[in-house]
């Protein structure tokens, strides 16, 4: 049996990204200039459905909000910084056909009507001009967004500490390493935390040769 056929990305909507950021490491950490653009964003978790526009055209990610599942992360690499992927409707018809979010390397438009829809947006910024619809790609290819090779499937979790992706093979290992750390910091009390903190603090600066100087 798969990670993919006894966990589910909706397993992760409990957990942290920080906490999924410890396990994983930097590389599984999406560049903070990718960001949601209103807040209070609730947290989001789901599988991604990949999409690649080259810059200046967005045609692959209209086609994506009629092709991508229920509950799906639509994940997009672009990088353009001139024009907008999507806007208001596109984001409008993207969430009465449940996808989760969007997160993507790129910018978007129409953005108080997407703040009054509530879908989550995670993308560089705004701008008012739409790009073209007309070049092709292939979708759920892997691409890179934010500097993270993201495959279809990994699941991606997104608040608003930022967006972590974790690969689709290693979803039960992460998700069952996630749960034993929050239980363990929920069962520890801050004098616990401050005292082990202190410790483990002082061994490594005696480790390097630090000395106390006190006037």
């Amino acid at each position: 049996m798969t990670d993919a056929e006894t966990t589910t990305a909706a397993d992760f909507r409990d957990v942290p990204t920080t906490t999924l950021a410890d396990l994983l490491g930097r590389e599984h950490v999406i560049d903070p200039g990718i960001h949601p653009l209103w807040q209070p964003v609730p947290r989001v978790a789901g599988p991604a459905f990949t999409v690649r526009c080259p810059p200046g055209d967005n045609l692959m990610l209209h086609a994506a909000i009629h092709r991508a599942a229920p509950g799906s992360v639509i994940v997009v690499e672009s990088g353009d910084r001139e024009y907008a992927l999507a806007g208001g409707n596109v984001c409008a018809v993207a969430q009465r056909r449940g996808i989760a979010a969007f997160v993507a390397d790129g910018l978007v438009r129409d953005l108080a009507e997407v703040r009054e829809l509530g879908f989550p947006v995670f993308a560089r910024g705004t701008v008012p001009i739409p790009g073209a619809k007309s070049a092709v790609r292939p979708l759920n290819e892997p691409v890179r967004c934010g500097g993270v090779l993201v495959a279809a499937g990994d699941v991606v979790v997104a608040d608003e500490e930022g967006i972590v992706t974790v690969p689709a093979a290693r979803t039960t290992e992460i998700l069952t390493a996630a749960r034993a750390r929050l239980a363990k910091e929920a069962a520890q009390s801050l004098d616990a935390w401050e005292k082990d903190h202190r410790t483990r603090i002082d061994t490594i600066l005696a480790a390097q040769g630090f000395q106390e100087s006190f006037e």
